[in-house]
């Protein structure tokens, strides 16, 4: 962000000079230094200055000039009505927005209107629907370190030690929703983690922790580190949820504490403006859930897919996605955010995507019904705001109508979990109630226009309408009286915003107007004439107009305000909706593409006819295979030829696990699967130059992170580990790693591999398998068989594939012959010359060999340790 944003220099130097607009906006711009202030002068928001040049050149605006004592300076404005997308671009460009509205009627003020900021802007805290990305939550985080709070204690206490912890507390918020969460995290390697699983659009961080250190999970945000304060924090989250027992810690505390306080900047300014629709938060434990850090999120292609050639592909979530409502979509993805791990969570789940699978007609009547759904999360959190406007209200009051409708299809379910969601589906008869009698059916979009209040809602208003329509009738009859009267049959009754009511005559007939007409305005060819009578009936009638258009406005507030007051009861019938819509969404898909009803809980992976499930509505043929993984097969060496599908394969089995833990049922003939608390994976090929880390680098600390956190219970996809470096490094890696998987972690492991070698490995060790995808080699090229099989592969057929990929003939053809030549004789004779030299001079050098092994103790060596000695042993024979 540009540093500086208010007065150049030379105005700063005479700011007594400036105009009392100019000098309020130059007040805010110091008030808000860390924002750019839309300041609104009529119909637009204006920037000056170095704020003016920013935002022109970002939004692609006309820069202009403004021009008075003090000089002439930089302006560029953008329309209010339309303001959302250049707010947008602002919000892109890594600016946070302060808008600043007038906040007095300049018709009722003399001299210059007073602005005040009425919100804040920023990534994670917009509630608009023109900024917001689709139905997916959008967070805003805090992160408070436990360390500040130790410190602090130990200062109170006299106890000079240094705590050296790390430990973290998070809470996130979706200002649009209501959403609201908080945990405990030990590291920084378990915030990012749940950075990556949530993807907030900022997060704003506590003393005590670096801002850069979160850099790459969000956009940092400062804020004032006495929000993060134990007793302010304290207050605050108490205030909202009555205590702080929800609660596990002290950090949770102060990191929630200041991320309401932060979100309520937000909303208000300096004034602070409270959600009062936020009415919960849930406080989760990560091992809840199957945790998937960022790495997997991004490698198992879940919610975004790589792009490939420049497109975007299929991810995981849009082949699931057959929601009917926004409601559906969000929780949906939470799901596969969050998949669960206990047992009886996931079968009830099932249950119920089984149930309606069963059921295809319940099945497509419910989503027909939730189709007329609206995003009532975010309604309530409108309407809690004093923000929503009438058809806000007919939606809400659309979507209740549905809750009946919805209980009825559900009378007769048998599974618990659809039953359990029925008793939570609420319908709120007195808020619908509410909402048919007093908002009519197809309200304008702007309360101040009037017509929003339904007549017979309220007696006053009806007879304030009543006065005003009858005014108008009376002078809609007064063209015809006026007429005959007078005898002038061009003669027109009118109305105008300036003028008001009139009666038109052309010049030519002015000798025929009555005594009691009087001159109001005179046109080119015509006279304009007001009666007595006339203004009276105008006065009544404007009168009545604008007591009718205030009554009405105070009346909607009012019906407003009675529905906010239930706004944790529609929540609750949201996330119900919600939740049936994600069910049937599970079981549309598995109807649909042939899923089955997994069983979990076993004591390993059996997979029949196995499939991935993005993989194979995207290639025709996709061929399904087998997995068989048990404690005594928990690490499978899978070899095979570049393309011939082992990376397709592994993420195919870690996907179908992840789908039977959020619920779903899973793309396979037949699956028994165990519960694994992490999945893992180490796959593909990125590097971090501007972090300074090579291809290399990335991929070891990616994998020291694996073998740190894995447990027996987790699953784990390593794909060429080893590769960034020579072989030999490479090789001796990747084999020191298998045995410390096998032996040490005893995780469920897929470790793909061009290292043959490692396939000796899997045949040694007692828990291990090798599994192989086979090809055939034909005078045409190879043909990959995409299926499984036991053992160890043949060959890698990488000069087969290059030529496939489009390499010259002639490289191909010599990578061919060097492939296949037998090591030149020469080479081999120089060989054999140096093996007769190392044995030679008495016996010395053998000897020397010999003391070497003797002093090895293989006992202590690490794999690694033993490959090298071996790998020098071997260099000096």
């Amino acid at each position: 962000m540009d540093a500086a944003l208010g007065p150049p220099e030379a105005m700063a130097d005479s700011e007594g000079d400036l105009t009392p607009m100019m000098s309020q906006y130059f007040e805010l711009t110091r008030r808000y230094d860390d924002a750019l202030v839309l300041f609104q002068v009529g119909d637009f928001y204006e920037l000056f200055c170095e704020a003016a040049e920013a935002a022109a050149r970002i939004c692609e605006v006309t820069l202009t000039a403004r021009e008075d004592s003090t000089g002439r300076y930089p302006m560029a404005g953008v329309p209010i009505d339309n303001a959302e997308p250049y707010i947008e671009d602002l919000l892109d460009a890594g600016y946070r927005v302060a808008v600043a509205d007038q906040v007095e009627d300049p018709d009722e003020v003399s001299g210059v209107v007073d602005r005040a900021v009425t919100r804040i802007v920023t990534p994670g805290t917009i509630t608009e629907d023109e900024l917001l990305a689709g139905a997916d939550n959008n967070f805003v985080a805090a992160l408070a370190s436990d360390q500040v709070e130790r410190r602090a204690t130990e200062r109170t206490s006299g106890d000079s030690r240094e705590y050296t912890g790390g430990g973290f507390g998070l809470a996130l918020l979706d200002v649009s929703t209501g959403d609201c969460y908080a945990t405990s995290l030990d590291d920084e390697t378990r915030v990012r983690d749940e950075l990556g699983r949530f993807a907030p659009a900022e997060l704003v961080v506590g003393p005590g922790v670096a801002p850069d250190r979160f850099a790459d999970e969000a956009f940092v945000a400062e804020y004032d580190d006495s929000a993060f304060e134990h007793a302010s924090a304290r207050e605050r989250v108490a205030s909202y949820f009555g205590s702080v027992d929800a609660l596990a810690a002290d950090a949770e505390v102060r990191a929630c504490g200041a991320l309401l306080s932060y979100a309520e900047y937000t909303r208000g300014g300096e004034g602070h403006q409270r959600l009062e629709y936020l009415n919960h938060v849930t406080r989760y434990d990560p091992r809840e859930y199957l945790q998937l850090d960022a790495v997997a999120l991004r490698s198992l292609e879940l919610f975004e897919q790589r792009s490939v050639h420049g497109a975007n592909g299929t991810a995981l979530v849009d082949v699931l996605d057959e929601t009917a409502c926004a409601l559906g979509r969000r929780e949906l993805t939470d799901w596969l955010r969050r998949p669960l791990v206990d047992r009886e969570a996931i079968e009830a789940r099932h249950d119920a995507v089984g149930e309606l699978v069963g059921d295809p007609l319940t099945r497509e009547e419910l989503h027909e019904h939730l189709r007329n759904v609206y995003d009532i999360e975010r309604l309530v959190s409108r309407v809690s705001r004093g923000r929503a406007n009438a058809r806000d209200l007919r939606s809400l009051k659309d979507t209740l109508d549905v809750v009946p409708e919805v209980r009825g299809l559900l009378s007769n379910a048998d599974c618990e979990k659809l039953r359990d969601l029925r008793a939570e589906l609420d319908d709120l008869p007195e808020i619908r109630d509410l909402l048919d009698s007093a908002i009519v059916p197809d309200p304008p979009q702007e309360l101040t226009e009037g017509g929003v209040i339904r007549d017979g809602y309220d007696d006053d208003l009806d007879a304030l309408r009543e006065t005003e329509r009858s005014g108008k009738a009376w002078v809609d009859d007064l063209e015809a009286s006026e007429r005959e009267r007078t005898g002038v049959d061009s003669l027109k009754v009118g109305n105008n915003a300036v003028h008001g009511y009139y009666i038109e005559v052309t010049k030519a007939n002015t000798d025929a107007v009555p005594d009691d007409y009087q001159r109001r305005q005179t046109l080119k060819n015509a006279e304009r004439y007001v009666t007595p009578e006339l203004k009276e009936r105008e006065e009544e009638i404007v009168r009545a107009e604008q007591r009718a258009q205030d009554l009405e406005y105070d009346l909607f507030c009012e019906v407003r305000d009675r529905v906010a007051a239930e706004a944790e009861r529609m929540q609750n019938v949201a996330r119900a909706l919600a939740a049936l819509d994600a069910l049937a969404s599970f079981a549309t898909v598995a109807a649909a593409h042939d899923y089955a009803r997994p069983e979990v809980g076993g004591d390993g992976i059996h997979v029949e006819g196995g499939r991935h499930p993005v993989v194979e509505r995207t290639e025709p043929g996709f061929v399904p295979n087998d997995t068989d993984l048990t404690d005594d097969r928990r690490v499978a060496v899978v070899t095979g030829p570049n393309m011939s599908g082992k990376s397709t394969y592994m993420r195919q089995v870690a996907l179908i696990v992840l789908l039977a833990q959020a619920g779903s049922f899973v793309p396979a003939a037949d699956a028994r699967l165990r519960v694994v608390d992490r999945i893992f994976t180490r796959v593909g090929a990125s590097d971090d130059i501007a972090g300074g880390r090579s291809t290399f680098m990335v991929e070891m600390t990616e994998l020291a992170s694996i073998l740190r956190a894995a447990t027996d219970d987790s699953l784990v996809l390593l794909d060429e580990v080893g590769r960034g470096t020579s072989t030999t490094d490479g090789l001796a890696i990747a084999r020191a790693v298998t045995e410390h998987v096998h032996d040490e972690v005893g995780a469920t492991t897929l470790f793909a591999t061009h290292h043959h070698e490692l396939t000796a490995d899997a045949e040694r060790l007692p828990d291990a398998v090798n599994l192989h995808f086979a090809a055939t080699r034909t005078p045409e090229g190879v043909t990959f068989e995409h299926e499984v099989s036991e053992g160890a592969a043949t060959a890698s057929y990488g000069v087969e594939v290059a030529r496939t990929a489009g390499v010259p003939d002639d490289v191909v053809e010599r990578a061919r012959e060097l492939l296949d030549a037998p090591e030149p004789a020469a080479e081999e004779d120089t060989a054999s010359e140096r093996s007769e030299a190392a044995t030679s001079d008495d016996g010395a050098a053998s000897s020397d060999l010999a003391e070497r092994l003797a002093d090895v103790n293989v006992a202590e060596l690490t794999p690694v340790e033993a490959l090298n000695v071996l790998n020098d042993l071997k260099r000096d024979i």
